[in-house]
């Protein structure tokens, strides 16, 4: 049997255009464009004669073509600090899912933390002719808010909800969150606090985190000093050099607030591995919830973030805004907090 040339059948396809699947079809052209445009303003019956051709042909219709057709690319970009972040990966891929569901393509690019580089991210894929952009907290530069709003880009801010700011948002209200874990810390009756914090520099989320933290524990007279008020990488081996900072001295913390839950691991770890029993020496508590948070001896205290919700909820924010729609401009998602086996009063003297 005559094998047929796979690259030769690639170019068929590729030449291939509307007016071939219009013809197969027995359909005009412009119900093919209409189809292929806006699915949903072509019947059903339609819509399953032009489905099947198009699989039958492999036709791919032109992202130019249909750019200048509809003046869409039906591409939305994201712009994160990092990929080596468990949150940020298990949010993307939750918005990538969803936008695949109203046949959109995710475009992603990163900056970590650097307000230069995310300007120059957000050009390039504003040069390649996406329709919206999803931008992580507000600490940004103030060319991009103004290429934006000049390209006619439609963006939203995620992880944080700031309604008393004109920029779209969707996401928790961290200051609430730090202030609850504090307060919980506190209220066990630990008094030598310190925190282990997230590097603040261009990072909203941890900046309003650590302020929540920092007034509930002034307020009840246990605010660390300077020895006790760490900022570290999202790495284990950073957190575990503050650990060990911190509990090498002569006056030791009974409990360790930490900006996330990496960083608590890292914490937690390391203080066991010096001989401390977690919770009885030493109480710990992250942000987040990640998977592992539960599964960890002794499993993690922390503040439930829902990732998945807060990005697809961004995402839908802007297909319904591209649609024509008026969503809600700032969603706040709930968190919640996990109380488990890594925290408990201090122990009596």
């Amino acid at each position: 049997m005559r094998k047929e040339n796979p690259d030769k059948s690639a170019v068929q396809a590729r030449s291939i255009g509307i007016r071939d699947i219009a013809r197969r079809a027995g359909v005009s052209t412009a119900t093919v464009s209409r189809f292929l445009n806006k699915p949903e303003s072509v019947g059903a019956d339609l819509r399953d004669k032009i489905s099947r051709v198009i699989d039958e042909t492999g036709y791919i219709p032109h992202a130019s073509a249909r750019a200048l057709s509809s003046r869409r690319t039906r591409t939305i970009g994201a712009i994160v600090p990092t990929v080596d972040n468990a949150m940020f990966a298990q949010g993307l891929q939750a918005l990538q899912s969803y936008l695949a569901t109203k046949d959109y393509l995710l475009l992603l690019a990163t900056n970590e933390y650097d307000i230069d580089v995310e300007l120059q991210q957000a050009r390039n894929l504003v040069a390649r002719g996406i329709d919206a952009l999803i931008l992580r907290g507000d600490e940004r530069h103030a060319i991009l808010r103004r290429l934006l709003e000049t390209n006619g880009i439609p963006f939203v801010n995620v992880g944080l909800c700031e309604p008393a700011k004109p920029y779209p948002s969707v996401g928790v209200d961290n200051y609430e969150a730090g202030r609850v874990v504090a307060r919980y810390i506190a209220g066990l009756g630990h008094r030598k606090i310190a925190v282990v914090a997230a590097h603040q520099r261009n990072n909203d989320r941890a900046q309003a985190r650590l302020r929540g933290i920092m007034e509930i524990l002034d307020q009840q007279g246990c605010a660390p000093g300077p020895d006790w008020l760490l900022q570290v990488d999202y790495s284990l081996a950073d957190a575990g050099d503050a650990a060990r900072t911190l509990l090498q001295g002569e006056s030791r913390p009974t409990a360790i607030i930490c900006g996330n839950d990496v960083i608590a691991y890292g914490v937690m770890l390391a203080a066991i591995r010096m001989g401390c029993d977690v919770p009885r020496d030493l109480s710990v508590v992250g942000f987040d919830d990640l998977d592992w948070s539960r599964h960890l001896i002794p499993s993690l205290t922390t503040i439930q973030i829902p990732t998945n919700e807060i990005w697809v909820r961004a995402g839908r924010y802007l297909v319904d805004l591209l649609a024509g729609q008026t969503p809600i401009k700032h969603q706040q998602v709930n968190f919640s907090f996990i109380i488990r086996e890594s925290t408990a009063p201090p122990a009596k003297d």
